[in-house]
């Protein structure tokens, strides 16, 4: 663990998809989020711990109608290349999957709304961010999207699956993570969802928003429990980053090799 406490930038795709109860967990463990637009978004990840990308009701790719994706995208690189601890949730899963070479299909046919059952695969019990989940065997997600992931990266690792949709939770090199489902939402969300939207694609609001309830508590436990591994990653990493700057730096009293003048 670090001795200060590291920054973890969220970014916020869309004005209805907010970090929810994300960044109180975060604080809770040590972690300070620091919540930006994705318009605000800086060139680089200069000064930032890791980074968490929510959804979006867009294409990880939709330029036109949000400009600051390509940014967004840039940042995801970097972060790959640098390996900071990224955590991408449903558009930020399809952000970090194309841009480790994976694709992502716009209405694809594996369509989820609610609470869901998501299974974990045998190489979610090896892994830093599900390990401490896989004795559950299936987790109980909020689930809203019609698009998604329709071809891994290449190299990535599936950790869960459903019978709806084959990409649920996958790992780009070991420090980049992608979920197709929202922990950081619970139920309450469901009653702002817009009922006539979800009865002309053959949903019942009242119907989910009873089953979220119902699911509510494993849902808290097991989402908590993802973001608390998610925070435990970051500290790790910034305590690595830490130690390689002290002992990047000239010891006390002596002067860094170069040239005189």
């Amino acid at each position: 663990m670090t001795t200060r406490r590291p920054e973890v930038l969220v970014v916020q795709n869309s004005p209805t998809s907010g970090g929810g109860r994300l960044p109180d967990w975060l604080e809770a463990e040590g972690v300070s989020p620091n919540r930006i637009a994705g318009e605000d978004l800086a060139p680089t990840l200069t000064g930032v711990d890791g980074i968490v990308l929510l959804g979006g009701g867009f294409m990880p790719d939709d330029d036109e109608r949000s400009p600051w994706l390509a940014q967004e995208r840039r940042l995801v690189v970097q972060a790959l290349q640098a390996e900071v601890p990224l955590l991408g949730i449903c558009l930020g899963a399809q952000l970090l999957a194309i841009c480790a070479g994976g694709e992502v299909t716009e209405k694809s046919g594996e369509t989820e709304r609610g609470s869901c059952g998501v299974t974990l695969l045998p190489a979610a019990a090896d892994d830093a961010m599900f390990a401490e989940l896989a004795a559950y065997g299936e987790l109980r997600m909020i689930q809203n999207h019609e698009d998604s992931v329709t071809a891994l990266p290449p190299g990535a690792d599936l950790l869960a699956t459903s019978d709806e949709c084959r990409v649920e939770a996958f790992r780009v090199g070991m420090s980049a993570w992608g979920v197709q489902f929202h922990p950081e939402v619970g139920a309450e969300r469901l009653r702002s969802w817009d009922e006539a939207a979800l009865q002309a694609d053959g949903y019942d609001r009242a119907a989910l928003i009873a089953g979220a309830e119902a699911d509510a508590s494993r849902n808290e436990e097991q989402s908590r429990a993802l973001i608390a591994a998610f925070a435990r990653v970051v500290h790790e990493s910034a305590a690595r980053a830490d130690a390689d700057e002290a002992a990047a730096e000239p010891a006390n009293g002596d002067e860094p090799d170069g040239t005189e003048g």
